[in-house]
C-alpha cells in the first residue's frame, strides 16, 4: 500500500498554484529537473496522472482537481498547527490589562508598565488608553487590573476602587530652539506673549497651571488646548507654542522631540496614581509598577 509522501504533496501543491514548473521552481529554491521528477515519481505513487500540459502550461486533470482540494486542507490544518505552536507562550501567560488616562505622559506610562514585563512569570499585557471616566468603568466591570491616572478615582463615584500614589513629578516648559529662541529674558519672564500649548481640563493639574500662569505670565498668549499628552508634545515639536510635562523624564523628551528645556516650576507637581480594585497592591506585575515609578518619578 503506497503511503503519502508530504514532501511530492508540496510540490504539487506549489505547481498547482503557480501553474508552472519553473515558477514552482524559483519559490522553492529547487531547479525545474528536480521538481519535474519529484512530480513524476508522486504520480507513479499514486498510480494517476496529475496534469496535462496545455501548451506552456500544465493544467490540472480531474483527479489533480480533488488531490488538490486535499492538499490546501492538510496545509491550511498545517499552518493553524504552528500557529497554535507560536500562541503556546501567550496562551500560558497571566494576561495583565492596564488602562491607561490620556492625561497621562506616554512616556511615564511605558516606564511605568515596561517592568511588569520582565517578571519571571510570564504577563499577556493588554493596554487600553481612554478617559478616566471610561475606564473607571471598565476597572468596576472588572475588564482592567489598574488604571494609571494623574488623579485619584473620584469620590462621588459608585466604583469599588482603591488609589494607590506612585510619585509626583515637578511640571517643566519646553520649546522647539528655533521658537525658544525669539523668547527675551530669563524664565518664567520669558514666558510674556509665548506661545503656549496647554493641558485641557482633563488633566489634573490643568486649574493649578491656570493660577500660575495668571500669577506669573502678565500678557498670556495660549495657542491651544489639549486632552492627550501626546499630541501636546507633537505640537510642541513643531514649533507651535511651548508645552508643559513631567520634569522627571525632561531629558528623554528632549532626546525624542527635539526640544530644549526652557524651566521648571517646583511648586506645581503632577502626581500619577495606581487605582486599583484591590486595597493592596498585591499582583506582581502591579508590585514591579510600583517599584519603577519610585525610579521614573524621582527622574
Amino acid at each position: 500500500m503506497a503511503t503519502l509522501n508530504y514532501k511530492h504533496l508540496r510540490y504539487f501543491w506549489m505547481v498547482a498554484k503557480s501553474g508552472s514548473i519553473a515558477q514552482a521552481a524559483t519559490q522553492l529554491h529547487l531547479t525545474p529537473q528536480s521538481i519535474s521528477g519529484q512530480l513524476t515519481e508522486f504520480a507513479d505513487t499514486l498510480g494517476v496522472e496529475l496534469f496535462r500540459r496545455v501548451g506552456r502550461r500544465l493544467e490540472l486533470t480531474e483527479t489533480g482537481r480533488r488531490i488538490l482540494r486535499h492538499a490546501e486542507d492538510i496545509f491550511s490544518a498545517g499552518d493553524a498547527l504552528l500557529e497554535t505552536v507560536r500562541d503556546q507562550s501567550a496562551a500560558s501567560a497571566t494576561a495583565f490589562r492596564v488602562g491607561v488616562s490620556d492625561s497621562v505622559s506616554k512616556t511615564v506610562a511605558c516606564q511605568l508598565v515596561a517592568p511588569a514585563l520582565a517578571l519571571a512569570e510570564p504577563i499577556r499585557l493588554i493596554c487600553r488608553e481612554g478617559r478616566l471616566a471610561a475606564l473607571l468603568a471598565d476597572l468596576a466591570v472588572h475588564k482592567l487590573d489598574m488604571i494609571i491616572a494623574d488623579r485619584p478615582m473620584p469620590s462621588h463615584l459608585s466604583v469599588r476602587g482603591y488609589n494607590h500614589l506612585l510619585g509626583e513629578s515637578e511640571l517643566a516648559i519646553f520649546g522647539a530652539p528655533a521658537l525658544v529662541k525669539t523668547l527675551d529674558g530669563p524664565f518664567p519672564a520669558c514666558l510674556n506673549g509665548a506661545p503656549l500649548l496647554l493641558p485641557g481640563e482633563d488633566f489634573a493639574v490643568h486649574a493649578r497651571l491656570m493660577r500660575w500662569l495668571h500669577d506669573h505670565v502678565p500678557r498670556l498668549h495660549v495657542v491651544g488646548e489639549f486632552d492627550d499628552s501626546a499630541m501636546i508634545k507633537a505640537f510642541g515639536q513643531s514649533g507651535a507654542g511651548l508645552f508643559f510635562a513631567p520634569g522627571a523624564i525632561a531629558q528623554h523628551i528632549c532626546g525624542q522631540y527635539g526640544v530644549v528645556l526652557l524651566g521648571t516650576i517646583p511648586s506645581l507637581r503632577e502626581q500619577v496614581y495606581a487605582i486599583t480594585s484591590e486595597r493592596r497592591l498585591k499582583h506582581p506585575a502591579t508590585q514591579a509598577i510600583s517599584q519603577a515609578a519610585r525610579q521614573t518619578l524621582a527622574g
